[in-house]
């Protein structure tokens, strides 16, 4: 028979798969001997199964519940339903890979009219009985019967309101024994039956619902931008209550052993005394810091410390730990690897080596490649930041800055998004429904909630810039505004977010970019020192190729030239050859371009010095160079002294229905080769130039684009090189250059081994390959793409990760075919793929040269290259 259920006791961390994060260290550190309630975990596997079956628990999983439930009992000594000594349970959800806050958790479960009685004369403390009660209720109504919490929370404000309380622990047995009323009135109203007495029911129920919000909208969403995969399931761990809110000697808090904003190796966490666990993750009250309890609980807080040691040395990484007193006695509820900035990341992962804890492999493996975009976003101007307003101080809940509109609603900000602005979600306190929202929004605002918030821990994974906790903002959601000392901000107002303080400020503040060192630069040297991929960065200007080298780039993958045509001092010439109706007329034009072209190339080899750099010869269609507005049109027609109807004439002749399979790329070169005369005269000769001045040796890359039949490159090869040995004979200097292809078109991958004899190295273009391997448009593939992804026709937008089933497939043969006739050919890849830390792990073991990527990804390739190489190795 098989088995879906598991006492704590029986498992260990190694048992993730089955039993989820949660539910394997709740076994481990049960194994280790640590203050652990007792309870059994309910696996993936029953998950899966619940959903094969209609969504429903089968009686052969209902029975083996029961049965570890009686065990359970027997090791507490209490009993499910009793009314002398009842046994109480949590059940909360527990993924493989940690979603915090988007699956859902209920306490206090097995209370009913007889047991709150019980547990109130148990413990000789009816206002901490009702006070359970009323909070199961709600849980188990909002979870379970899917009845708003709202509807709850305002029966609650009201009462508080009406006896001039502040808090909810100022209420008294009596008031909460009202509040039980009135919520089981919500009950009967909302779903027409009394609220469930029967434990056994209310647990069955419960399961349930923990399973089915594996599919809640923000679970689907969460994993869909974190891509976990959607079928591996939850756990759900059943656990016996231990109790924070029974007195003053009582509490609940969350705590990091080093700090996920920074890093540092120092105990960061917050605690409420007389509190539920939820009650610090909701921000519903503003809680204490962690060095706090040295005071009101020394002996507790000591075994705290000793316990997170164990933890941290055991689990060798920064834990989050959620914990619970009773009755002065430590209890520890879940253990985890902790959420962290990228800047925290590498400080941890680096002095986790240091301290003999794990390797540098381990190490590199610790940090999500993509994170390190949060360490290459810009920070504040610092004179813009003297001058700015600040409005108000919170908690700096998640280092950056944001700047941006505010909106109250994630629909709001998911809408201003799609219309391009600049967004700060501002929020009395968020909750997980917000998600999608927290991810469209530049920066996030709350008025509650402390460090440990759902909002501070999700900002912080996600890398957004994040100020909780400021109280000083009266955030009215309802009317869309928020006041500040008597100065209301409504929505589209600008503010400034500085996550790394805590401040708000009023208005737009400038930006400047990022600089990186310490643990990054250290962690980033062992990464190059473990990689065989190059990496490489596309870049068309000489800032461009700065930035690129300062962020480790080994030479440029693609620098592409139509780029440097749009510039207003040089698009009047670029016109001019476009309309020329001569072969001489054409050359004239580019005469004009030639020396701004050779200069912009003298400047980005001058940044660049030694290191290879790929031209890409022009690529787009001429169209795209020409205006489009009467008053520009008739401003050309002007300057080249032609009438507006030629000028109207020639644009018209020159669109095309599908341009990006249109008169473009070699197609065009071929057409009129004296272009590729002009730019490769611009190349060579400022290699040239370059080489003598510094005196280096500068050895060119052009690429030609778009090449389908190995014919099209042989005659632009054979343009190349007649036009490149002339200056070199004239110039009386030794120059060594490349030529060779983008492969883009799905014929040249299938042709590779042709291509590849008069090629001297390959470059996908990624972007064309999948354009054209799927038939999508990507200018417009945006439309569609994204219901694709979430109805799991595709695991992911194939233009942002490659797709290695058939574009991979292409790319693989083509390297195959190529390497046949030159071994040792160099291939790169130049598209968007180049800086996805999954799609580098597919061109390792594939065999690449290198990788090219955007300035700002380099740092994202460089590691995401050395995770494949030992990845590759293990």
């Amino acid at each position: 028979m098989k088995k879906y259920v598991y006492m704590f006791q029986e498992g260990n961390s190694k048992m993730k798969d089955l039993l989820g994060g949660k539910g394997a260290n709740l076994a481990e550190m049960t194994r280790i001997g640590l203050p652990v309630p007792q309870g059994f975990t309910i696996s993936t596997q029953a998950c899966n199964l619940f959903y094969e079956k209609g969504e429903k628990l089968t009686e052969e999983i209902k029975e083996e519940i029961y049965t570890y439930l009686s065990q359970l009992e027997q090791e507490t000594g209490k009993t499910f339903g009793s009314k002398e000594n009842p046994l109480l349970v949590s059940v909360r959800s527990g993924a493989a890979i940690s979603m915090p806050g988007m699956m859902d958790t209920i306490l206090n479960l097995g209370l009913n009219d007889d047991t709150v009685l019980a547990l109130a004369e148990k413990t000789q403390n009816e206002r901490f009985a009702y006070d359970s009660y009323r909070r199961f209720i709600q849980m188990f109504s909002d979870v379970v019967l899917s009845i708003p919490k709202y509807k709850f929370d305002h029966i609650l404000e009201r009462v508080k309101e009406e006896n001039n309380f502040m808090e909810d622990t100022q209420l008294t047995a009596e008031h909460l024994k009202e509040i039980v009323k009135e919520y089981k009135k919500i009950v009967k109203s909302e779903v027409r039956r009394a609220f469930p007495q029967e434990p056994r029911e209310q647990l069955l129920m419960a399961v349930e619902a923990v399973f089915a919000s594996w599919n809640n909208p923000r679970a689907i969403a969460y994993r869909r931008y974190n891509e976990i995969p959607h079928e591996i399931g939850t756990a759900v761990n059943v656990q016996s209550m231990v109790f924070g809110n029974m007195g003053n000697d009582c509490g609940t808090g969350v705590a990091f052993t080093r700090n996920p904003s920074t890093g540092e190796k120092k105990l960061f966490g917050e605690f409420l005394l007389n509190a539920q666990g939820e009650d610090v993750v909701a921000g519903i009250r503003t809680p204490k810091t962690i060095s706090q309890l040295q005071q009101l609980m020394p002996e507790v807080y000591d075994q705290f410390i000793k316990t997170t040691e164990i933890l941290e040395k055991h689990y060798r990484d920064m834990q989050d730990i959620e914990f619970t007193i009773e009755e002065s006695k430590l209890f520890i509820l879940q253990t985890r690897s902790g959420k962290r900035t990228a800047e925290a990341a590498m400080r941890v992962a680096v002095e986790l080596v240091e301290e003999g804890l794990i390797s540098k492999e381990e190490a590199i493996l610790r940090i999500d490649a993509k994170q390190l975009d949060q360490l290459l976003h810009p920070t504040f101007e610092p004179r813009a930041l003297e001058a700015a307003q600040m409005l108000a101080q919170g908690l700096p809940a998640s280092p950056g800055a944001a700047r941006g509109k505010i909106y109250f609603t994630a629909e709001k900000i998911i809408e201003a998004a799609n219309n391009g602005e600049k967004t700060i979600l501002v929020r009395q306190e968020t909750s997980p429904e917000d998600i999608e929202g927290m991810y469209a929004a530049q920066g996030i605002l709350t008025a509650r909630g402390g460090m440990t918030s759902h909002a501070a821990v999700v900002a912080r994974g996600m890398g957004k810039c994040c100020v909780a906790g400021c109280e000083t903002i009266k955030v009215n959601e309802q009317k869309r505004e928020f006041v500040i000392e008597g100065r209301v901000f409504t929505e589209g107002d600008f503010i400034s977010l500085d996550g790394s303080t805590g401040k708000v400020y009023r208005g737009d503040i400038a930006t400047i970019e990022p600089t990186l060192s310490g643990s990054f630069g250290e962690l980033m040297q062992w990464a190059d020192e473990i990689r065989s991929l190059l990496v490489r960065t596309n870049a068309d200007t000489p800032a461009d190729a700065r930035t690129a080298v300062k962020f480790g780039a080994q030479g440029i993958g693609l620098c592409r030239t139509e780029h440097m045509f749009f510039d207003e001092s040089r698009i009047l010439s670029v016109r001019k050859m476009i309309f020329a109706k001569t072969t001489e007329q054409r050359e004239k034009a580019l005469e004009e371009l030639l020396p701004v072209q050779r200069e912009d190339f003298e400047g980005i080899y001058e940044a660049m010095g030694e290191r290879p750099v790929t031209i890409r010869l022009l690529d787009p269609p001429l169209h795209e160079f020409l205006p489009h507005s009467g008053k520009e049109m008739q401003d050309l027609a002007n300057n080249l002294e032609i009438s507006l109807e030629e000028v109207k004439e020639i644009a018209e002749s020159l669109k095309e229905f599908n341009p990006m399979l249109g008169h473009r790329g070699c197609r065009l070169a071929i057409t009129y080769p004296e272009i590729t005369i002009m730019q490769t005269k611009a190349i060579i000769q400022a290699a040239i130039a370059v080489s003598k001045k510094n005196n280096i040796t500068i050895k060119p890359e052009i690429m030609v684009p778009l090449i389908g039949t190995v014919k099209e490159l042989k005659y632009l090869k054979d343009v190349i090189h007649e036009t490149a040995r002339e200056i070199i004979k004239e110039a009386e200097v030794d120059l060594d250059y490349l030529v060779g292809t983008m492969i883009e078109v799905p014929r040249a991958t299938l042709t590779a081994d042709e291509i590849a004899q008069e090629a001297d190295f390959f470059s996908f273009g990624t972007n064309d390959l999948t354009q054209m391997t799927f038939g999508f448009s990507r200018d417009d593939a945006g439309k569609f793409l994204k219901e694709y992804v979430e109805k799991d026709i595709l695991e992911q937008d194939p233009f942002q990760s490659i797709d290695q089933e058939g574009v991979g497939k292409l790319v693989e043969m083509a390297v195959e075919l190529g390497r046949k006739v030159k071994p040792d050919l160099k291939i790169g890849i130049c598209g968007e793929h180049g800086g996805d830390p999954e799609s580098i792990k597919f061109f390792h073991k594939t065999g690449l040269s290198y990788v090219s990527c955007s300035p700002y990804r380099v740092p994202i390739a460089r590691l995401s290259a050395a995770q494949a190489q030992i990845l590759n190795k293990r």
